[in-house]
C-alpha cells in the first residue's frame, strides 16, 4: 500500500512518542575534607518550565556517617532511597552494626548495575566518613552504578555552572600555588559551608532548574547535622 505525500504527511504529524524517564532537575553536591563530609542539594522540582514543587528533598541520610543525594527523575530518586534504607536497616538487623562508607559504595553502585538494561534516572553523590580514620571521602556515581573515590563531586542541571568552580577552588586544578593534598585538608567544615552556598546562590541565578532552597548535610565523626538555606525564587 502507498501513500500520496499529503497523507504522509499527516500521519507524521500525529505519531506521538513516550519516554518512561524525566528530568526533574536540581543540582546536588558532595565535597569531603580531613574530617568531615558535606552533601547538599537544592530542593526545586521541575517539569520543564513548570515547578510542582519547591519543597522536594533530594537527600537521603542512610546512616549516622553516610548520606546520599541524588539528581535526575524525582520517582526514580525515591524508589532507590527507599530499596537502599530497606538493605541498609536487614544489614543492621543481621549483623548488629552499621554498614561502612565503602561497604555502602558498593551496595549502591550493585544496587543500579542490577538495572542496566532499564535504568535507575537518579545520578548520585554519596558522602561520609570513614569509621577507622574519621576521614572525609565522597563518591560520584553514573546512572548504571559506575563510581569513583573523590574529594569534590557534583551531579543535576547546575553541573556545568558548579563542578569547574569546585575542580579550581578546591580540587587544584588550574592553580600550582599549593599541592591538591594540602587545599583540601586546610578546607575548615565553616567555609566548605560557605562555599557550597556561594555555588548553589550562583548556580540558582543562572539555571531555572535549581532553586529555592539549599538542604546540606555535614557528617562528621560527632554524627550528622543537617542545615537549611533560603534560594533564589521564581
Amino acid at each position: 500500500m502507498s501513500f500520496d505525500s499529503d497523507t504522509q504527511r499527516k500521519i507524521v504529524s500525529h505519531q506521538r512518542t513516550w519516554s518512561p524517564y524525566v528530568d526533574n532537575g536540581g543540582t546536588v553536591l558532595a565535597l569531603a575534607g580531613r574530617d568531615y563530609a558535606i552533601v547538599a542539594a537544592d530542593t526545586r522540582l521541575s517539569v520543564g518550565f513548570s515547578i510542582p514543587s519547591r519543597n522536594f528533598t533530594k537527600i537521603v541520610q542512610l546512616t549516622d556517617q553516610a548520606v546520599l543525594a541524588s539528581a535526575g527523575m524525582g520517582a526514580d530518586r525515591q524508589y532507590l532511597h527507599k530499596i537502599l534504607r530497606s538493605r541498609l536497616e536487614i544489614y543492621r538487623y543481621q549483623h548488629q552494626k552499621e554498614m561502612s562508607l565503602g561497604a555502602i559504595a558498593q551496595l549502591l553502585s550493585n544496587t543500579l548495575y542490577s538495572r542496566r538494561f532499564f535504568p535507575i534516572y537518579a545520578f548520585n553523590v554519596l558522602g561520609g566518613i570513614d569509621a577507622n580514620t574519621g576521614e572525609g571521602f565522597v563518591f560520584g556515581y553514573d546512572a548504571i552504578g559506575s563510581f569513583e573515590k573523590v574529594k569534590v563531586v557534583c551531579s543535576g542541571s547546575g553541573q556545568t555552572l558548579v563542578q569547574p568552580v569546585l575542580d579550581q577552588q578546591l580540587a587544584g586544578r588550574q592553580k600550582y600555588d599549593v599541592p591538591d593534598d594540602q587545599r583540601m585538608a586546610s578546607l575548615s567544615l565553616a567555609e566548605a559551608i560557605e562555599l557550597t552556598r556561594d555555588v548553589f546562590n550562583s548556580a540558582a541565578e543562572r539555571d531555572i532548574l535549581t532553586g529555592d532552597a539549599l538542604e546540606l548535610y555535614a557528617v562528621t565523626a560527632s554524627g550528622v547535622r543537617c542545615e537549611r538555606f533560603e534560594l533564589r525564587r521564581d
